[in-house]
């Protein structure tokens, strides 16, 4: 907490453990009650950061019962937000998002609530309907330097034959450098192994991540993120 402090982010992580899945429950528990009391004992270390967040971390694996007992006890400390960790690590979707169902409701309302290493773009606005405020992901910069390109009609593979001579833009819509040259040439650095390929591929993720939350923001006031959700669902596959 003293490095955090010392670094000066916005927002400091308590320490917790996160254990492999599938084990035993027991291990599970024993790990979900050492990170509340390293909770405890993070936010008592802190509490001299008077310009830092500090979040807390729910962990439980992916028992319910362990979840919910998790995320009343670290409630009942009072942090200025609540991230949900010990997820995205090899459970399937359905496991995560039944995870989310039993665990958000148990954490304050009036509190960020942040899904720590998630994900896919159908992950994010399954996530935003259960009820969480923030997400990271090493996903949109990873996938864009390896020819992987995040689009609403789903996701490109650049390095795939068919956008050898391809004058299309990545997505008409999207404002980004990237979608300003054509797949065709995209594909070119990527097979030449320009190093312009990576990063023009990778800012245009960025910004694809950040118009599918604002959309999915604006679609939430305007009181329709069902429709908004259900038009973009099924569109992330691979072509």
């Amino acid at each position: 907490m003293k490095i955090q402090e010392t670094l000066g982010s916005d927002i400091a992580m308590v320490l917790d453990h996160v254990v492999a899945l599938p084990n035993e429950r027991k291990v599970i528990e024993d790990a979900m009650l050492r990170s509340v009391r390293w909770a405890r004992r993070c936010k008592g270390t802190a509490e001299s950061a008077v310009d830092q967040q500090i979040f807390a971390i729910v962990q439980g694996g992916l028992d319910t019962v362990l979840r919910r007992q998790c995320a009343e006890a670290l409630a009942e400390l009072d942090f200025s937000g609540y991230a949900i960790g010990g997820l995205s690590v090899g459970e399937t979707p359905q496991e995560m998002y039944d995870t989310l169902d039993v665990t958000v409701p148990h954490l304050p309302r009036e509190k960020p609530r942040y899904l720590m290493g998630v994900g896919r773009p159908i992950d994010i606005l399954n996530g935003i309907e259960r009820g969480i405020d923030m997400f990271d992901c090493v996903m949109p910069t990873r996938n864009g330097r390896n020819a992987q390109a995040f689009t609403d009609a789903g996701t490109l593979r650049l390095r795939n034959a068919k956008y050898q001579r391809d004058d299309r833009p990545l997505d008409e819509a999207c404002p980004c450098p990237a979608c300003k040259r054509s797949r065709g040439y995209l594909r070119h650095l990527f097979m030449a192994n320009e190093m312009l390929g990576p990063i023009l591929l990778t800012i245009h993720n960025l910004t694809y991540y950040q118009r599918l939350v604002a959309g999915a923001r604006k679609a939430i006031e305007e009181d329709r993120f069902v429709e908004f959700k259900k038009n973009l669902q099924g569109k992330n596959e691979q072509r």
